[in-house]
């Protein structure tokens, strides 16, 4: 698919413009924020999928094999994978049967909690995984076309406002041993 030309004005600037002509300009600039950041999620997720695609993984299922990869055993219950990942149960369950019947991951009993699933990553899925991310740093955050003192800034406003709307807590800050 070609990539289409660029406009030739930013709508989202536009619809700010439009926003304040109409009387809303006390929420111009958050309709214009909220915008930005989702087309810019947009633009960001079509890279990403670009890469991935051709090696047959969604974002979904290359989270869950980085995940599982980064624990000590390549293995973690159902529930902390979803956790961690920040999703529902049921997505984490329907990447995983995919994964499961490409020979990625296997399921097995939790050896001390009976109604505990684990999710197993096999050697296939960690070949994949460490190529999958060697490609996606390569061709993607390597070269994000964004300044890396802007991605920190970015980052940082971004994590402000994600713990302020309440999705994650700062961890305790234990004192230094005496």
């Amino acid at each position: 698919m070609a990539t289409p030309a660029p406009l030739p004005m930013d709508p989202i600037a536009e619809a700010k413009r439009q926003w304040v002509a109409h009387g809303w300009a006390d929420a111009a600039d958050a309709m214009a924020a909220y915008s930005s950041v989702m087309r810019a999620h947009q633009l960001m997720y079509s890279r990403v999928d670009a890469v991935l695609k051709p090696l047959g993984l969604s974002y979904a299922r290359l989270e869950l094999l980085r995940l599982l990869s980064f624990t000590r055993d390549g293995a973690l219950p159902m529930a902390s994978a979803s956790a961690r990942l920040q999703v529902h149960p049921t997505s984490v369950t329907s990447v995983v049967d995919r994964l499961e019947k490409d020979g990625m991951v296997r399921r097995e009993a939790h050896p001390t909690d009976g109604r505990a699933t684990l999710v197993v990553l096999m050697p296939a899925g960690r070949e994949l995984v460490e190529g999958a991310t060697t490609v996606l740093n390569s061709e993607v955050f390597a070269q994000p076309g964004i300044p890396a003192g802007d991605l920190r800034t970015m980052t940082a406003i971004l994590a402000r406002f994600r713990r302020e709307s309440g999705d994650f807590t700062d961890p305790v800050q234990y004192p230094d041993p005496l």
